[in-house]
C-alpha cells in the first residue's frame, strides 16, 4: 500500500541533509540558517570545479554525472546565445520513493539553496520546480519560497503523480504544456528544454547534496562516504520493514545496518533501486554496501535509493507480477515496445508465475523490448522483471508445478491505490470451445492461441486495464465457452 503521509526519519551517522530534523521537525528560514549557516553565490568555474571534485551524480535513479550537466548547459547558452532554465524535479513519480517529499516537507531550503545556485552560475532567467499532485511537498515548498528572495523568478508546476511523469523529458513536457509523457525522440535538456531554451534539469536531493558541499567545501564533504562516492545518500525503506523510514547515510555503510535499523526480517530476496532496479539475494545484503559500485558489486543498483525487501511469507513472484502489469499500464503508448512489449511482457510473467510457462518466455519478452524505447521505461520494466526470475528461481521451480508457493500476495510494493477490489479471471469451458481463436484477436495481450488454436491464457487475475477486453472477448465467444467470474 501507498503511504499517505511522510514516513519517519532516521539516520546513521552524521546528519547532513536530515540536519535539524530532530530539533526543529521541518525548518523554516530561520531554523534552516542557524542549522546550516549562510551561503553565497558562485561563478560558473567555481560551481564546475565543486561538483567535480565531490562527483556528485544525479540521485533520481540515472546517476549522470551533475558537472557534466552543467558544462553541457553552460556551453549550450554560449553556442546559440540564449538563456537557461533551472529545474528541479522533485515530481518522484517511483511510487515506493519518498526521500524527495521528505527533503520538500522539511528541508525544503536545501533544495531552494542549491538551485539558486546553479541558477547564479548559469545566469539563468527562471527556475522551475516540479511536484506531483499528490499535496505532499507542494504547500511546504511555497511556503519556503514564500519565506525568501530566490536571485531569479521562481515557480512550482504541478504534475500527475504517474510513475513516467518524473521521466526528465516528460517534465519538460509538462512544463512546456504538453502532455506529461516523455517525448517520441529522445532530445537532450541542454540543448533545448524549458521554452525551447538550455535547460539544468536534475532531481530534487541533487540539488538539496550540492547546497551542502557549497558550504562544507570539497574536502569536508568528503570526510563521509567513499572514494569513489563522497558524502551522504537517502534511502527509502518500505516493504517489510517493522520500521519503514527514509534514512540518510554515508556512502559505503553496510546495508545489513540499515536493514537493521529498520528492523527488517529475514526474507527470499530485496528489491534495490525500485522498480526500474534490480533485485538480490539475503546473502547479497549481508555483503552489500550503500553505494553505486557496492550494490553493482552484487547484482544490484542503487537507483533512486529505494530499498524494498520481502518477507519470508510473502510470494514474490505474485508482487513481482503486480508490479510489472502495474509498470505496463503506465507506458506513454507512444513507441512500440512500451505500448505493446511491456503488456507482453506483463503476460509472460503472469503466465511464468502461474505455472502456464517456462521463464524462458520472461527472458524473450523482455528481449524484445531492451534497447528499444524512446524513453528508459522499457529497459527498466525488463531489467526489474529478470533480477527477479534470477533471485527467485527457487519460488519460479515451485510455480512451475501449477500449485504455486504457498505464500499470499500481500501488495507490499507500495503501488498506488487501493488493490483491486474485484479480482477476475477468466475461466474457460472446454466442453463448449470449438478453438474459433475470435477470443485471442480481441485481447491479444492476454489469450493466445496454443500449438492446437486453442485459447491460453494466465491463471491469475485479469489485469485491471485489460478487464474491458476480457469482458468484450466473453461476449464475441459463438460457444458462450469463454467466462469471466470472481477470483478466489
Amino acid at each position: 500500500m501507498m503511504r499517505t503521509t511522510v514516513p519517519p526519519v532516521a539516520c546513521v551517522g552524521e546528519p547532513r541533509l536530515t540536519a535539524g530534523f530532530a530539533e526543529f521537525g521541518r525548518l523554516d528560514l530561520m531554523a534552516h540558517e542557524d542549522v546550516h549557516g549562510p551561503i553565497g553565490p558562485m561563478e560558473p568555474a567555481t560551481l564546475l570545479r565543486l561538483a567535480e571534485a565531490i562527483d556528485l551524480k544525479g540521485k533520481g535513479g540515472a546517476g549522470f554525472p551533475f558537472a557534466r550537466k552543467l558544462r553541457a548547459v553552460l556551453e549550450s547558452c554560449e553556442r546559440q546565445d540564449l538563456g537557461a532554465v533551472v529545474v528541479v524535479n522533485a515530481t518522484e513519480g517511483e511510487p515506493a520513493s519518498w526521500k524527495d517529499k521528505v527533503l520538500l516537507t522539511r528541508a525544503p531550503h536545501l533544495v531552494l539553496d542549491g538551485a539558486a545556485l546553479a541558477a547564479y552560475a548559469l545566469d539563468a532567467e527562471e527556475i522551475v520546480i516540479g511536484v506531483a499532485d499528490d499535496e505532499v511537498g507542494g504547500p511546504s515548498l511555497a511556503d519556503a519560497l514564500a519565506e525568501r528572495r530566490m536571485p531569479v523568478p521562481t515557480t512550482v508546476v504541478t504534475v500527475p503523480h504517474r510513475f513516467i511523469s518524473g521521466e526528465g523529458g516528460a517534465l519538460v513536457n509538462g512544463i512546456n504544456g504538453l502532455p506529461h509523457i516523455p517525448p517520441g525522440t529522445k532530445r537532450r535538456a541542454s540543448d533545448s528544454g524549458v521554452n525551447n531554451l538550455p535547460t539544468l534539469l536534475s532531481n530534487a536531493e541533487t540539488y538539496a547534496q550540492l547546497a551542502v558541499a557549497a558550504r562544507l567545501g570539497p574536502y569536508e564533504y568528503a570526510a563521509l562516504g567513499t572514494d569513489d562516492e563522497p558524502g551522504t545518500v537517502l534511502l527509502t525503506v518500505t516493504g517489510s520493514a517493522a520500521r519503514p523510514a527514509v534514512v540518510e547515510c554515508a556512502a559505503g555503510t553496510p546495508l545489513r545496518e540499515i536493514l537493521e535499523l529498520c528492523e527488517v526480517p529475514d526474507g527470499p530476496g530485496i528489491l534495490m533501486g525500485g522498480y526500474h532496479g534490480k533485485w538480490i539475494t539475503p546473502e547479497a545484503a549481508d555483503r552489500a554496501e550503500v553505494s553505486r559500485k557496492g550494490l553493482a558489486a552484487v547484482g544490484g543498483t542503487l537507483g533512486a535509493g529505494i530499498v524494498i525487501p520481502l518477507a519470508r511469507d510473502t510470494c514474490p513472484l505474485g508482487e513481482v507480477a503486480q508490479v510489472v502489469r502495474y509498470l505496463a499500464g503506465e507506458s506513454a503508448g507512444q513507441c512500440g515496445p512500451c505500448k505493446m512489449g511491456l503488456p507482453d511482457l506483463a503476460r509472460a510473467v503472469d503466465l511464468a508465475v502461474s505455472g502456464s510457462a517456462p521463464v524462458e518466455i520472461v527472458r524473450a519478452a523482455a528481449g524484445d523490448v531492451k534497447g528499444r524505447g524512446a524513453c528508459s521505461h522499457p529497459d527498466g520494466t525488463a531489467r526489474f522483471a529478470l533480477s527477479a526470475m534470477e533471485v527467485f528461481a527457487d519460488d519460479l521451480r515451485l510455480h512451475t508445478t501449477g500449485d504455486g508457493c504457498g505464500k499470499r500476495v500481500k501488495g507490499v510494493m507500495g503501488l498506488p491505490g487501493a488493490p483491486d477490489a474485484n479480482p477476475q479471471k477468466l475461466t474457460l469451458d472446454w466442453s463448449r470451445c470449438d478453438g474459433h481463436g475470435l477470443c485471442a484477436h480481441v485481447v491479444p495481450d492476454f489469450i493466445r492461441l496454443d500449438a492446437n488454436g486453442y485459447p491460453a491464457f494466465p491463471a491469475t487475475p485479469v489485469p485491471t486495464w485489460l478487464r474491458e477486453g476480457a469482458l468484450k472477448a466473453v461476449k464475441v465467444c459463438p460457444e458462450l465457452a469463454l467466462r469471466l467470474a470472481k477470483a478466489e
